[in-house]
């Protein structure tokens, strides 16, 4: 059985990890190439793009691939709707493994939005000093002059020219504790954070921080995802590969 492993994820890095001890399966891990130093992977892995929607049919055909399991990031809209439309087209089944969003519970003061701009203008006029959390990618949505001064967090830098005006780097790869959080927002003077809900635990310390600190956070809520079997836990996608295995 070949299975096509779109990744980008601590999901997909659990997956890869299990898939690596089944010589049963022959496995290929894909990554977008969007971040400089990827976590290391147990995998024969590829680097880049498929060429859209039609070069992704012609790869899986040319390659034999029998699934695709989508464990890409939440926020990768493009690349789970090019999934779902090439394996449509090829007849390969697809399933997605990923995390649960994050809710609201007591205490968190949160205002959810529908995009990063929408975060943006969500800070309003009065200068704010903002913890953002919203990744790399996201940056050039508060690019430029602004009241407010940032504490910008990513794995890799953001393009200098997608920068705000007022604007500290802070370089990290999670996970992160909510100790290490709360001295990051309390030293810093962080008066609102914005953050993706990419959901899972190796981010969530930042919420637990906020709620401990009072402080409101502006939520960007995860695009709209194709419809498929979708699996929040290891033993349902591995479940879902065996029942898809080719008969011999």
């Amino acid at each position: 059985m070949k299975i096509l492993l779109l990744g980008g994820s601590s999901e997909a890095s659990r997956l890869a990890r299990a898939l690596a001890a089944r010589p049963d399966v022959e496995t290929v891990l894909s990554l977008a190439g969007r971040t400089a130093n990827p976590a290391p992977s147990p995998l024969p892995t590829r680097v880049g793009g498929f060429g859209g929607v039609d070069g992704l049919v012609r790869y899986l055909a040319a390659e034999r691939v029998d699934a695709v399991v989508d464990a890409t990031h939440p926020f990768a809209a493009q690349m789970k709707r090019h999934a779902a439309e090439a394996c449509h087209a090829a007849g390969v089944a697809l399933a997605a493994f990923t995390r649960a969003a994050w809710t609201a519970g007591p205490g968190d003061l949160w205002t959810e939005v529908d995009d990063a701009a929408a975060a943006a203008r969500a800070l309003g006029e009065s200068p704010r000093r903002v913890f953002l959390t919203a990744g790399r990618l996201q940056a050039g949505a508060f690019a430029g002059p602004s009241p407010h001064h940032f504490v910008l967090r990513s794995i890799d830098a953001p393009a200098p020219e997608t920068l705000p005006a007022s604007v500290e780097l802070a370089l990290a790869r999670g996970p992160f504790t909510i100790p290490d959080e709360i001295e990051l927002m309390t030293s810093r003077r962080i008066d609102v954070v914005v953050s993706k809900n990419s959901g899972g635990e190796a981010t969530r310390a930042k919420l637990d921080a906020a709620r401990r600190l009072g402080l409101p956070v502006i939520m960007i809520r995860p695009p709209p995802a194709p419809a498929r079997p979708t699996f929040h836990d290891l033993d349902g996608v591995l479940g879902w590969i065996e029942v898809h295995r080719p008969a011999p």
